[in-house]
């Protein structure tokens, strides 16, 4: 055994799109351990609950992270729906699912893009990036917004979208696909993506079980884990099944997100052909209940997310706190770099799709 060394690694890097700090036990080239630290954008978002409204909260809320923005919008206010045993119009529930799983599509050609760039991949990179920006035009277009939309509303959703639309959004994500296919046939098939991330970075189902992994960390992983199968939303009537690949290295990962941009636009595509007519939002007053709590789960782009509120008979909510998919993948991530050469740590931090404002709200 050689001489053992600690570098640190992060917050800056040319890599890394967030601020994880790691210091990296080395034997040679080898990491044998890694101590994470975090906290270096901490906002507080959740003591904002003292002093917010909680019908106004679902703006603070989505603004924990830009990237999953309506997901945590809609998170909060199925919470709250569910403390004051609100019943959501059917037809919001059928627009929330599209907006989430549009959001979905932006988040990982966003990631693809940035796992290119890890690569070195210039060229790569941008086409991800130009692909996502035609999604940001469809959430322009029905929302007004292309990062924080401030459509989700506690009782349902502030904006319809017509039969016109609907099918317009369709039409542009099934435009899509042949360019999305011949972009990630390059992760698919060419050899040095494929040095790069096959074998690298394993983590097995055991493993990704007792560390509590979520979203593609766990289905890369054989675990058939998906919120959107019991959480909020119609994708039950969808008939949805969750992407797995059993091979646990960082390819399966990246793998199990590639399907899910297929999946999120058959998904949209069932939405828009079911969805019924009727209203989008119920009124909802009065004061929340004092000494209840209730916990939504929700499937983000990078895994279940958990939503608590309590009430506490007032218009102001007692607590709320969120449990985010980075944080629970932080462990998984420590144990799957241990044994890893120090060249692979940027590729394989990449590869749980980390989002370190989520994490510190």
């Amino acid at each position: 055994m050689g001489k053992r060394t600690v570098i640190p690694f992060g917050p800056q890097h040319p890599v890394l799109p967030e601020p994880v700090h790691l210091d990296l036990v080395l034997d040679d080239e080898k990491v044998v351990d890694v101590i994470p630290s975090i906290g270096f954008v901490h906002r507080g978002l959740e003591k904002l609950v003292e002093i917010r409204e909680y019908p106004e909260m679902v703006y603070v809320s989505e603004r924990i992270c830009g990237i999953c923005s309506f997901g945590h919008g809609w998170g909060y206010s199925h919470a709250v729906e569910g403390l004051l045993n609100a019943e959501v119009p059917e037809r919001a529930e059928y627009l929330r699912t599209i907006w989430h799983e549009l959001s979905r599509i932006h988040s990982h050609l966003l990631w693809l893009g940035l796992l290119a760039d890890g690569f070195g991949f210039e060229s790569l990179f941008m086409h991800c990036w130009k692909l996502r920006e035609t999604v940001l035009d469809l959430f322009e277009e029905t929302t007004g917004g292309r990062v924080i939309f401030s459509v989700c509303r506690v009782g349902g959703v502030s904006r319809d979208m017509d039969k016109e639309t609907l099918n317009k959004v369709v039409k542009t994500l099934r435009g899509m696909e042949k360019e999305i296919k011949e972009l990630t046939d390059v992760f698919f098939e060419d050899y040095s993506v494929g040095n790069r991330l096959k074998g690298v970075g394993f983590i097995t189902k055991e493993q990704a079980m007792e560390l509590c992994a979520v979203g593609p960390v766990a289905r890369g992983s054989g675990i058939r884990q998906d919120m959107r199968l019991s959480g909020p939303g119609i994708y039950n009537e969808l008939g949805f099944e969750p992407i797995v690949f059993e091979e646990g290295d960082c390819w399966a990962r990246c793998m199990v997100r590639i399907g899910e941009l297929f999946q999120s636009i058959d998904l949209i595509e069932k939405a828009v052909e079911k969805i019924p007519e009727g209203d989008i939002i119920v009124p909802i007053k009065g004061v929340l209940p004092a000494g209840e709590a209730y916990m939504a789960r929700l499937e983000q782009p990078r895994g279940e997310a958990i939503y608590y509120v309590r009430g506490q008979g007032t218009k102001f909510l007692e607590r709320f706190r969120v449990r985010t998919p980075t944080c629970m993948n932080i462990p998984a991530m420590v144990k799957m770099l241990q044994g890893c050469d120090l060249a692979d740590v940027p590729m394989m931090i990449l590869t749980i799709d980390p989002c370190i404002s989520c994490t510190e709200r």
